[in-house]
């Protein structure tokens, strides 16, 4: 009877033991955490060189991580260049394989999510789905306050009436409620709300917060405690009243001006821009704080970064369909377990280089369909490199192509092309065009075979050498979604 006592004991103690071990090995995987903004430019945040504006929580993640101050998108086919920025982030796909410029993730693709979800872990997400309700259930095992769209509109309400969704098992999405705050508000309040039911969860998570701000519409509410004047914010220094034609001078981002643009006009679009970014900075610091109240702080992989850049004035343009810089690069942060804290690196990276680098922080292997390059080299002792160079394209009007700090730009705008160079070295904010300039010759020659090497590898449709590069007429929406259905 001692005996059949003693042996049940152990069965017990040897199965708390499983069960705790279980536990422990549940809680020695990192959490993950994702916060996504949208339309914020690479040169938005105070701890990393922008004095006017106020970021108190983008500057914490800056100090206790590492900030990618070269990170580069990869563009887009039409002018919602977030959603195929989004699609290329979530796949891990370049922009010439991403389906309907974005808009459709197909199972053949898995979303990091997903890939994260299949190996143990919760998936939550909150905020902005640009792509397709399918591959959101598939991504996340829940979810709330998720919008499903572009932007909000002025026309219902925009930021403050955003139309939001429960998370849906079925995938249907079928009740959509109305919101009466401002946006940020209800993505941020999912976000806490599931961190303080994950407090005692061993379980690992992967969450995504996908705010809409700054996009426009520009409301930004004041309560939050950092409004901006138009004097309290430079002009840009690349300011000017009418820009080149790029082709796509007429699209809905650049009538929110009209032209000529004038210097208190841009000055009051920048002061509601930072207005918005310091509101979105306000909530960033909500998930942060929770964060560290539920004592998971520590052992969570935290990344910020923006979908796409925005002009706001930089060569007279507002929007994010040209190369320049203010518009092909983003802020790019992680911080936690293994990140070096206060470090910076100038080495070129896609944004889409995301999915690889987590997968290989958790030790999760990397599907094939992945074709972007993990940055987790750069968080050790050795030499990281990053990319040789970063090209970016839009539509069937414009390339670019970025190596050894310069930039080269081509146009083709109604058949009619032409070329910029500029020294991203001695001329950060690209005001002097080097192209027609005899010395630099070579220089175009060389950078226009490279980039057309780099067409050919990401499988582009255009033809720099033929002429109006194949497609002479700007593509329409129908001919954009038939390219790669």
């Amino acid at each position: 009877m001692i005996k059949a006592k003693l042996f049940i004991v152990s069965i017990v103690v040897l199965m708390s033991a499983i069960r705790g071990e279980a536990q422990n090995t549940h809680s020695k995987k990192p959490n993950i955490l994702v916060l996504l903004t949208d339309d914020q430019r690479y040169n938005t945040i105070h701890a990393l060189g922008n004095a006017a504006i106020i970021t108190p929580n983008m500057d914490r993640l800056a100090k206790e991580g590492m900030a990618f101050t070269q990170a580069h998108i990869m563009g887009g086919m039409g002018g919602a260049i977030c959603c195929p920025s989004r699609a290329m982030l979530m796949s891990g796909r370049s922009l010439f394989h991403v389906h309907q410029d974005g808009e459709y993730i197909p199972e053949t693709d898995v979303t990091f999510p997903e890939l994260f979800r299949k190996n143990g872990y919760v998936t939550f997400e909150t905020g902005k789905w640009h792509q397709d309700k399918a591959s959101f259930n598939r991504s996340f095992t829940t979810g709330d306050n998720i919008f499903f769209g572009g932007m909000h509109p002025p026309a219902t309400g925009g930021q403050y009436r955003p139309k939001l969704n429960h998370y849906d098992p079925s995938g249907q999405y079928e009740k959509s409620f109305w919101g009466e705050e401002f946006s940020s508000v209800y993505f941020s309040d999912a976000a806490v709300n599931f961190l303080d039911k994950q407090k005692n969860d061993q379980q690992p998570f992967l969450m995504y917060v996908a705010f809409t701000s700054p996009h426009d519409p520009r409301t930004p509410p004041t309560w939050y405690g950092h409004s901006y004047t138009p004097d309290d914010v430079p002009l840009p220094a690349s300011f000017m009243p009418n820009p080149l034609d790029n082709g796509e001078l007429n699209i809905r981002d650049e009538t929110l001006l009209p032209y000529p643009r004038t210097k208190p006009a841009v000055k009051r679009e920048l002061a509601k821009y930072y207005s918005m970014i310091s509101e979105v900075d306000f909530q960033i610091g909500r998930i942060l704080d929770e964060l560290k109240k539920t004592g998971k702080y520590d052992n969570t992989i935290i990344v910020f970064a923006g979908d796409n850049g925005l002009a706001v004035g930089d060569h007279g343009l507002l929007g994010k369909q040209n190369c320049y810089e203010s518009a092909i690069r983003v802020p790019f942060i992680f911080s936690g377990p293994g990140i070096p804290k206060n470090k910076q690196s100038d080495k070129l990276v896609y944004l889409n280089d995301l999915y690889p680098t987590l997968c290989e922080l958790v030790n999760i292997k990397i599907p094939a369909t992945v074709e972007t390059h993990s940055l987790a080299p750069a968080f050790g002792n050795g030499n990281f490199k990053g990319r040789d160079d970063v090209f970016f394209a839009y539509s069937n009007l414009q390339r670019a192509f970025v190596k050894d700090n310069f930039k080269l730009i081509c146009y083709n705008v109604n058949g009619t092309c032409r070329t910029e160079l500029f020294d991203l070295k001695a001329d950060p904010v690209e005001l002097h065009d080097l192209a027609a300039l005899p010395r630099y010759k070579d220089k175009v020659a060389a950078m226009t075979t490279l980039l057309k090497k780099d067409l050919q590898e990401h499988n582009d449709f255009c033809d720099l050498d033929a002429s109006g590069w194949g497609h002479p007429k700007k593509w329409s929406w129908d001919e954009i979604k038939k390219l790669n259905p």
